[in-house]
């Protein structure tokens, strides 16, 4: 998950030239998934599974504990945090986090229906070399 999770910020960051913080680059993945998400599963269901990412991530990189997860399911306190943390340190983290907000939706969906998912937001990001965990037990075979 964080190989691709890592594909993902590049994907993002890359063609980004917004007038946003760096810190704010890094974090358009979860964004982009929110926005997608919250329309399947509404604000409450994406910001208790972002939450959860969240805490999860927090034990691996403790300066994390400053982002909060807002109402909407977005990120806030990363205005604070660009002048807290290192730029490298924070992308680092952006990919733990989102690592494990792509690892809960494997677990709760399945790795099928993950990778469809993320093909809809990023269809030009190759996926064939990835293991979503395909032939789950719990997904029904084609």
């Amino acid at each position: 998950m964080r190989d691709f999770a890592e594909r993902l910020i590049a994907y993002e960051t890359k063609g980004n030239k917004s007038s946003g913080t760096k810190t704010a680059v890094v974090f358009l993945v979860g964004e982009k998934l929110r926005l997608h998400l919250t329309a399947l599963m509404g604000n409450v269901g994406f910001r208790a599974l972002f939450s959860r990412a969240l805490a999860l991530a927090n034990a691996e990189v403790p300066w994390l504990h400053t982002v909060h997860v807002k109402a909407d399911g977005s990120l806030g306190g990363l205005d604070e945090l660009g002048a807290q943390v290192a730029s490298e340190k924070i992308a680092e983290g952006s990919v733990v986090l989102f690592a494990q907000l792509l690892g809960l939706l494997v677990a709760f969906i399945g790795g099928s229906l993950t990778q469809r998912l993320v093909r809809e937001m990023w269809p030009k990001i190759p996926l064939n070399d990835l293991d979503f965990g395909n032939g789950d037990k719990n997904e029904n075979p084609k």
